[in-house]
């Protein structure tokens, strides 16, 4: 699953983001979801989350 609909997304989750200073590399961190930070259901770019770690991302893929 990808990370561009909100509705996919809930606290306590593993994902992969990517962190604003990787982006054009397009290197992933993973972690489990904090917060999630995008108010909207859709970004085309990925829902903006906060890891439990602290660090903040778009979400790139949902882990199982």
């Amino acid at each position: 699953m990808n990370g561009q609909e909100r509705k996919n997304i809930t606290a306590g989750i593993s994902v992969k983001i990517v962190l604003k200073q990787h982006q054009r590399t397009g290197t992933l961190t993973e972690g489990v979801v904090k917060d999630i930070l995008t108010n909207s259901s859709f970004h085309p770019h990925g829902i903006k989350v906060r890891l439990k770690d602290g660090q903040v991302g778009r979400v790139k893929e949902i882990l199982n």
